[in-house]
This record gives C-alpha cells, structure tokens and sequence, in this order.
C-alpha cells in the first residue's frame, strides 16, 4: 500500500512538472503580433500587422475535423517536410476558418522570415500566403475548445459588436494558442474582421 501511494505521488509530481514545463514553453513561443486599440469588458479591438502563413484547405465542417486533418500536415512543413528539410519555429496561434464551402487552417510564420524566404512545402496542398493587415474585434475564453464553445463565443461576440454599433464582416474565426496535452492555463479566442473607420478611435492611435 505505501509503495502504491510513493508511486502515485511520484507519477503526480512527474504531471505537475510537466504541465508548469508545457505552459512556460507555450509562453515563451512566439506570438503573433498585434495591438490592442480599444479594450471593453468582453472584447477587445486589435489591429494585426501583414504576416506570413503556412496555409491548408480542407472541406471540414467541425473544428476537431479541420485540426485531425490539417495539424499534422502543417506541423509536418516546419518540421523539415520542405525543399530545404528546413526546421521553422513553431508560434501561436494557430487560425481556423470554418466557411459555407471551405474550411482554412493555418500556422503563422515566424516575424523573421518573408515569404520569399521560407522554403517550399513538400505537401502542395500547403500554401504559404501574406494575410494582410487589419482590425479585429477579439474574444478571449479558456479551457479545451470544441465546435459548441467556439460557437457559443462566437455569438457572444457577434453580440456585444452589435450593442456597441461596430460593424464587422467576414466569418468568425478561431485562434488556438495551446498544444492539445496542455491542461492548464489554456488560452482560446474568436476574432472577426471590424470597420475600424466606424469605431470610435482615430488611426493616429496606431504607432
């Protein structure tokens, strides 16, 4: 029985360091950068500058779908699957877009690299593209993301825009930041395209 017990407790220590290990790694990865603009209670405005993405397409309809098809084959260019077997950091977040006929997952390059830079994907199927800048309307939730929670924040944001008379456009989409084994300290969010002409800060915001 007491062997019992220093075993579990020693298997516990072991996940408990692993976890704090995974979410200080999470951390330290490079994210995406952007700037807040204007901060409400449930929502925030950012503008994100022009970035390089590694891109794949796929008809899924579900967001777990779109990440068992799309991960692996996008983790698989950074990790050497290129014209150059070149390893590229990983960063986050990882977008996804879930439209009427095609669903999009994609990794953000690292700040260091233009496109004409990255090596080429073994995989045609992945496109490396440069997202344009622009301003989003962000909304931050946490715990283990599924199509119903991204969903129901979705409405939440689509809400709270509304009330606050800020127009927006496009799909919805959903920025994961965390590897699928990090327990704690997850960290998901919904973002959808907004007029930034028709919030109320001026661009002499933006430095």
């Amino acid at each position: 029985m007491k062997i019992a017990i220093v075993v579990v407790s020693a298997l516990l220590v072991l996940f408990i360091v692993f976890q704090m290990y995974i979410s200080m790694v999470t951390n330290k990865s490079e994210q995406q950068a952007y700037k807040v603009i204007r901060k409400e209670k449930e929502f925030e405005i950012r503008y994100y500058p022009a970035a390089v993405m590694a891109k794949i397409s796929s008809s899924s309809k579900s967001y777990r779908d779109l990440g068992y098809s799309g991960f692996g084959k996008l983790a698989k260019y950074i990790f050497g699957g290129n014209s150059e077997q070149k390893q590229i950091a990983m960063t986050s977040p990882v977008h996804m877009d879930i439209g009427d006929t095609v669903a999009t997952m994609a990794f953000v390059m690292p700040a260091k690299f233009k496109k004409e830079d990255l090596p080429k994907p073994d995989n045609t199927a992945i496109q490396l593209e440069v997202a344009a800048a622009e301003y989003v309307a962000a909304l931050q939730f946490d715990g283990f993301a599924n199509t119903a929670s991204i969903d129901k924040n979705k409405a939440l944001l689509k809400k709270q825009l509304t009330a606050k008379g800020i127009s927006f456009y496009g799909n919805f989409r959903f920025l994961g930041y965390n590897p699928p084994y990090q327990l704690f300290g997850r960290r998901n969010e919904v973002i959808v395209s907004v007029n930034f002409t028709e919030t109320t800060v001026q661009p002499s915001v933006i430095k």
